[in-house]
């Protein structure tokens, strides 16, 4: 009884309204017509009721017979076959062309007639058609017909009709726009055993209720002799799709911004780069199986770009003898034409070799780069045909492979939040020695996230740096999969509604 009561003292007002007209299998459209609400109102009173456990909605899909266009019209001004005969049945004959009945009606009331034997035909000397009621017509015409009977009781299921409405739904359907049968969703209510015990107690409901606290009510006081109405936390509300920013694009930004309180300068190169940025400045010999796995798209038109010829002649000589830096280089003939073919950009690491190269570039310093990248791949839930990264590197004298080893371990904590990480040997045709970083997921295993190492002295030295160089590069891809629970890599970029909605918000 204190359930009942308490669910009694927490119904809106709408509920409130509806709940004297609830009963065992009441329809909404009977709610609609009994509460005067709108349908809805009518519906989310329902709904509510239903989340208290005060009813249950039931949904039935039927076919259900309405009124079409002529339909509407016939059931206010009368079948046009019985106006026809009311007409004339008063008369010993009439001339048809003096029937007030609209011509596109005409044919029809008088087919309908002869069908019925309500009417009889015939032309004068002049060939007029003449139209005369029989006995059996002037009767018809002072009583309804099943048809004029089953438009008045639309609209009505299929299933329910009788016999005698089967004859007139038959005809009709052979009539142009008179009724209409369509599949409907029917919602209907069945009480629950709190509904049942809820209706014998609805007389205790109090509809004077104070439903919100206002300045008013606090101003006149109404409230010392009101009840409030009580309000069910627990209910279920209607979720509220807040803006918020694309949830890739929010990553990249929070992965930007951690970066530069990390100390990280920003660099930056173009999409469209040249064979010599993108390998050959990162000793990357132009014959070695090492190009393999950069899958480059490179462009047709124009085909080759413009390279700075100092840099590209010590790049050249560490590719051929290896630039006064101990070593023998990859000794083979270097093809300043091809280092020129132009391509879009496979890795971010070109940035990297253009900042080292460039005269503004700081040591000691640390720069990081946000990047877009290409490489010819199959689309699956794991693969892109472009990507972006996020590499950078720390030049500094001193520097050694430990420093590389705690910096990775803190973008492991800062970007995926584990400490469950494994850092292994790698190969990098740049980097010596050169370091993979693995971090366990919850739900799915272990991930590749980085890729480092120790710049060489055949890549650092003909662009003008003398002190250690460690560098990284991470997929940002994968690591915003990592942190957004994402499966498929091309929800990252997705555009649907529901993918967007269900995405967590970034800090």
């Amino acid at each position: 009884m204190d359930n009942v009561k308490q669910v009694l003292n927490s119904l809106h007002p709408l509920e409130r309204k509806t709940l004297p007209f609830l009963k065992e299998g009441i329809t909404l459209n009977e709610l609609i017509g009994k509460t005067g609400l709108k349908d809805v109102e009518v519906m989310r009173a329902l709904q509510w009721m239903e989340n208290k456990g005060i009813i249950k909605i039931r949904q039935e899909l039927k076919e259900v017979i309405e009124l079409d266009r002529n339909g509407e019209d016939y059931k206010i001004k009368g079948l046009p076959e019985k106006r026809f005969l009311q007409q004339i049945a008063g008369k010993k004959e009439a001339k048809v062309s003096e029937i007030d009945v609209p011509a596109a009606e005409l044919n029809i009331a008088l087919g309908m007639l002869r069908q019925r034997a309500a009417i009889s035909l015939r032309k004068d000397e002049k060939g007029e058609l003449i139209v005369s009621a029989t006995d059996h017509g002037k009767s018809l015409a002072g009583k309804e017909s099943l048809e004029e009977l089953f438009l008045k009781k639309l609209p009505t299921e299929v299933s329910q009709l009788q016999p005698e409405d089967r004859f007139a739904y038959d005809a009709f359907r052979k009539r142009r726009e008179i009724i209409k049968t369509s599949v409907v969703k029917i919602r209907s209510v069945e009480l629950t055993e709190l509904g049942k015990q809820i209706l014998n107690e609805k007389s205790s409901l109090k509809l004077d209720v104070i439903d919100a606290l206002t300045p008013q009510v606090l101003k006149e006081e109404s409230w010392k002799h009101k009840d409030f109405r009580a309000y069910d936390i627990k209910i279920n509300v209607p979720k509220i799709f807040a803006g918020k920013k694309q949830h890739y694009r929010a990553f990249i930004d929070m992965v930007r911004g951690k970066l530069v309180s990390m100390g990280f300068k920003e660099m930056s190169g173009p999409v469209v780069e040249s064979d010599f940025w993108d390998m050959d400045a990162l000793y990357m010999p132009q014959f070695h199986s090492a190009r393999d796995i950069h899958d480059a798209y490179y462009i047709k038109d124009p085909k080759y770009g413009q390279i700075d010829e100092t840099i590209m002649k010590k790049v050249k000589a560490a590719h051929e003898n290896g630039f006064g830096t101990g070593s023998k280089g990859w000794r083979y003939a270097f093809d300043v034409l091809r280092t020129k073919r132009l391509l879009l950009r496979t890795q971010g690491t070109a940035c990297s070799a253009r900042k080292l190269a460039s005269k503004d570039v700081e040591i000691p310093g640390k720069y990081f780069g946000i990047t877009r990248c290409f490489r010819y791949d199959v689309v699956d839930a794991t693969h892109n045909c472009d990507f972006n990264q996020t590499e950078g590197f720390v030049a500094e004298e001193g520097l050694t492979f430990g420093h590389l080893k705690g910096m990775l371990k803190m973008f492991a904590e800062e970007f995926a939040q584990t400490e469950t990480i494994r850092i292994v040997p790698d190969y990098f045709p740049f980097t010596e020695p050169s370091a993979g970083l693995l971090a366990k997921h919850p739900e799915m295993g272990w991930i590749e996230l980085a890729g480092s190492g120790m710049f060489r002295p055949e890549m650092t030295k003909p662009l003008g740096i003398d002190v250690p160089v460690i560098a990284w590069g991470i997929g940002v891809d994968r690591l915003a999969m990592f942190a957004l629970n994402i499966k498929d890599i091309r929800q990252l970029y997705s555009h649907e509604l529901p993918v967007l909605r269900s995405m967590k918000v970034m800090y």
